[in-house]
């Protein structure tokens, strides 16, 4: 009760705005370029300067490069308090994951979208349809929700104003579990392999597995067979039946749907050259329009003010003017604070690695974490998370996701501070060239780097090697 008490205490110091302008910077480049259409084609008084113009569009007539000045219309002088806007007090919940989001990509329709796209088969009620998007959205590339309950729900609490009960948004994660490919959302590999076990016709097998997944995994992962036989009561031939289903289920089931899409591409959200030994860096405004507020709409509500008396369906059209209008204004500002937003973090993040980005050498990638850039210009850490987990980078060294600049800082054994992303490289070339017959131990492993100059502990490499989705040794091995 405490914590839901809190979370609504922080929620009430976002305004409505604020949490607009927060999804608005974490939108990728696509999906910038598709709310901005969907805003365009909702407010009428939202103008490109590139309408097809009629004798009453005349008035309107502005150049493609001309911006209003934003003191030509002051929303606040004739908005009364009690006229607030309706979408002031209204939010989308667009998922503010900041673990992985669906990656952009051209030419077919992505594995977040195809989830998306089944939601309406669930006949939830609008609200609880909108947090299942929420949670769709939070989901991995994998199809995995990495991210706790806890740490979903203070999501919700900050970004969308939203307080519910833990309970309430396990409900909810259930029917996203209940879409296709069977196993999304589950929260670890257990999970996600006995989802789709239950969705199986129930042979003898498939109880079998069942039973193994659900009562026996930690023997299972460690290939403890003769203690599965034992703790679940099973002959030799029923464990290699239930095993044998076990094979064929998936345990990445997003990244078996993103095989389909192999022909599209990554759109970029920024470009980065080298010119004359300098790095040139900018935003991709690839079909971004400039906004102007409509005059015609302007005109309509000084007609409306000078008008001696006002009847019922004039006050209503004029509020309907004022909100279409505020909204128009607001968009506008919001969107040029957007361009700042990603201007200043790209910049600096190129700067602090700008030996990486001036050679392309890997090993020039100094430690970085999120609070350093949201120290060097000034914003919150939530800020750049939302920047770097969804955004990319197009480079003369291939088109990079912001987020795989950042790391933590290791020491080696010459006392110079070395990235982990470093580390984490020649960790992958050990694994990759080992003896399968005989894999290499997080000691050995360990060991391998110590020699190296790295000095390393076991504990983290094994926190690495996980990171990079290598299982054990044992299960590295190969006959």
């Amino acid at each position: 009760m405490l914590k839901q008490q809190l979370q609504l205490k922080l929620a009430q110091r976002l305004s409505p705005q604020q949490i607009q302008l927060m999804k608005l910077i974490q939108l990728s480049t696509l999906e910038f370029e598709q709310q901005l259409q969907n805003e365009i084609e909702e407010n009428p008084a939202l103008m490109t300067g590139k309408e097809e113009k009629t004798e009453q569009q005349q008035e309107d007539d502005y150049s493609e490069h001309e911006q209003i000045d934003t003191q030509d219309i002051d929303i606040d002088a004739y908005l009364s308090d009690d006229e607030i806007p309706a979408y002031r007090l209204n939010t989308n919940n667009y998922s503010a994951d900041e673990e992985e989001k669906s990656t952009p990509i051209t030419g077919g329709i992505s594995f977040h979208e195809t989830l998306v796209a089944q939601v309406s088969s669930l006949m939830l009620e609008t609200e609880e349809e909108e947090l299942v998007i929420f949670l769709i959205g939070s989901l991995d590339e994998s199809g995995y929700l990495r991210r706790s309950m806890d740490d979903l729900l203070d999501d919700l609490a900050f970004t969308q104003g939203v307080v519910i009960e833990t309970t309430a948004l396990e409900m909810l994660l259930k029917k996203v579990q209940m879409l296709d490919p069977p196993g999304v959302g589950a929260r670890d590999l257990q999970e996600c392999l006995s989802i789709q076990l239950h969705r199986k016709k129930p042979t003898v097998a498939i109880r079998t597995a069942q039973k193994i997944i659900d009562q026996g995994f930690a023997f299972f992962a460690k290939k403890h067979f003769s203690k599965l036989i034992e703790k679940l009561d099973l002959d030799e031939n029923l464990l290699k039946e239930g095993l044998t289903e076990i094979e064929k289920l998936n345990p990445k089931p997003g990244g078996a749907m993103s095989g389909i899409f192999q022909n599209t591409h990554i759109v970029p959200d920024f470009h980065l050259s080298i010119e004359n030994g300098e790095i040139q860096v900018s935003i991709n405004r690839r079909n971004a329009p400039e906004l102007h507020v409509s005059n015609g709409y302007q005109e309509m509500l000084k007609g409306y003010k000078s008008a001696p008396k006002k009847n019922k369906a004039q006050k209503e059209a004029v509020q309907f003017i004022k909100q279409k209008l505020d909204a128009a204004q607001w968009y506008i500002d919001a969107i040029q604070q957007r361009y700042q937003t990603l201007e200043r973090t790209i910049k600096a993040i190129v700067g602090y690695q700008e030996g990486y980005f001036l050679t392309g050498d890997e090993q020039q990638l100094k430690p970085m974490i999120l609070k350093d850039i949201a120290d060097e210009i000034g914003m919150d850490i939530s800020t750049v998370s939302r920047v770097a987990n969804s955004k990319y980078i197009d480079t003369p060294y291939g088109t990079k996701l912001l987020k795989s600049f950042f790391s933590e800082a290791m020491t080696n054994a010459d006392g110079e501070e070395v990235s982990t992303l470093e580390i984490k490289k020649i960790l992958r070339t050990l694994i990759e060239n080992e003896d399968k017959r005989k894999p290499l131990a997080d000691n050995a492993l360990a060991d391998a780097l110590n020699e190296k100059g790295y000095k390393v502990a076991r504990r983290t490499v094994a926190k690495y090697r996980e990171q990079m989705n290598f299982p054990v040794a044992r299960l590295r091995k190969e006959l």
